[in-house]
């Protein structure tokens, strides 16, 4: 299997919580996004903030943000907050990785064009089929419904 995910880590993570997330990522490259590539950068609030304003014109700082490159064979980036992923694993009883990973999921479905914003559930049905397969927590999608 040829590398499908590239990870950025800009913050500090345990060596064995690295190679984790790139055997995830790995994973999502292949199976969830059928073969095709893309990055993935953990950072801090501070960065996501930036990005979220400068790319979609919001002050605030938010867990994963997605840019789809539109190309075939690299779908684009995406970008994790790890305080917010850290905060929300606390919410929720899980680790920061399993929360990485339910974000990761979240983005990926996103640069391949899924958008729960504006579809009629379909995004919410695929993350919840993949995060079950995958063993993951309740997804995004859910928390926001309740």
């Amino acid at each position: 299997m040829g590398k499908r995910a590239s990870i950025v880590f800009n913050k500090p993570l345990p060596k064995e919580a690295k190679a984790d997330l790139r055997e995830f990522a790995e994973v999502i490259g292949e199976r969830v996004m059928g073969g095709k590539k893309f990055v993935c950068l953990l950072s801090s609030d501070v960065h996501l903030r930036k990005l979220n304003s400068d790319f979609l014109g919001h002050d605030y700082a938010t867990d994963v943000l997605s840019f789809p490159s539109g190309e075939p064979e690299e779908l684009g980036e995406m970008a994790i907050s790890m305080e917010r992923a850290s905060e929300q694993a606390d919410e929720q009883g899980h680790t920061m990785i399993e929360e990485i990973k339910i974000l990761m999921l979240h983005g990926a479905l996103h640069l391949m064009g899924m958008d729960h914003e504006k579809d009629k559930g379909e995004m919410r049905a695929a993350e919840t089929s993949w995060r079950k397969e995958l063993g993951l927590g309740a997804g995004l999608i859910e928390r926001a419904r309740g």
